[in-house]
């Protein structure tokens, strides 16, 4: 997946993103959705309600580009590392 470009990224309507406010985790394609699933658990700095919200517009996105999710709940996401 090529990386989104600062300029391109600011294009990219907030609305689009798994985590708006942030502007994290972009979801404008399939690899964008499969990213934000795996980078999931890496996302620092929100609530538990905010990663609630994304997992939901992640789940949208995913029907929308046809991506199918092994996990029902962002709660099944394996925890990512602790560096």
């Amino acid at each position: 997946m090529a990386k989104l470009a600062a300029a391109d990224r600011k294009q990219i309507s907030s609305k689009s993103y798994a985590f708006p406010k942030e502007r994290k985790e972009p979801l404008e394609n399939a690899a964008h959705v499969r990213n934000a699933v795996a980078r999931f658990n890496q996302v620092e700095g929100v609530s538990e309600a905010e990663k609630d919200a994304a997992w939901k517009r992640i789940t949208a996105a995913a029907k929308k580009f046809n991506v199918e999710l092994n996990e029902s709940s962002r709660k099944e996401l394996k925890a990512s590392p602790k560096k």
